[in-house]
């Protein structure tokens, strides 16, 4: 054999080998990880807690209390920007409701209704609750007080019980992202930092509120 024909077989011998080579490199390369599957080898943890469960559990409670509340608005004599907020309240709280129902749900958990009921008979026990009213709730004593009330007796005595409930569910939202583990799934930290955000300004909006003259009064 030449030594022409030795460097040509040789030159086809090393680009076989390397052509080989490639797709044996290319099979040892893994698959992507899905985002949750990234999530649980970066972290350790599972896309969700049992605090986050407990969250929106409780919370469904919560926002059905407040959609009682606001739904006396009109029986009892509120004044307009008082019916105003109180019908934002209930639209923005039922969409609510039905957004942690649907995550619950999605994850195979326990969906409580939106069942609060008045008389306060059916605020123990409810599911979420653990047989205890969650914090800011009003107690039954509150509730009947708010429901026997009417004109400018029902806007200050609303107003200053629900700035009570908001407040109770900024307290939820602080024990949520305070608890080892919580919160990691974006739905979860976007909804609690949603609630946070809307509760606080509501808050400063029935302050001012609660600090204009009744309707009807002389100035």
């Amino acid at each position: 054999m030449s030594r022409s024909s030795r460097r040509v077989r040789a030159a086809v011998l090393v680009t076989a080998i390397i052509v080989c080579a490639r797709p044996a490199t290319a099979q040892q390369a893994p698959a992507p990880l899905t985002p949750a599957e990234k999530a649980q080898a970066d972290s350790g943890r599972p896309p969700y807690s049992p605090a986050d469960v407990h969250f929106m559990q409780g919370m469904i409670a919560h926002h059905s209390q407040a959609v009682v509340m606001a739904g006396w608005a009109p029986s009892h004599g509120a004044r307009a920007d008082v019916l105003r907020l109180c019908a934002r309240i209930v639209v923005a709280q039922r969409d609510e409701i039905l957004t942690m129902q649907r995550w619950l749900q999605e994850h195979h958990e326990t969906v409580p209704e939106a069942d609060f009921q008045y008389p306060p008979k059916g605020m123990a026990g409810m599911p979420g609750m653990d047989g205890m009213l969650m914090p800011g709730m009003l107690t039954p004593e509150q509730m009947e007080q708010l429901n026997h009330a009417h004109g400018p007796d029902f806007d200050r005595l609303f107003l200053t019980f629900m700035m009570q409930h908001h407040l109770g569910a900024l307290t939820m939202v602080g024990q949520l992202f305070d608890s080892q583990g919580a919160a990691q799934d974006d739905r979860i930290f976007k909804f609690a930092s949603d609630v946070s955000a809307d509760q606080m300004a509501e808050i400063g909006r029935m302050r001012t509120m609660l600090s204009l003259p009744p309707a009807g009064s002389a100035p």
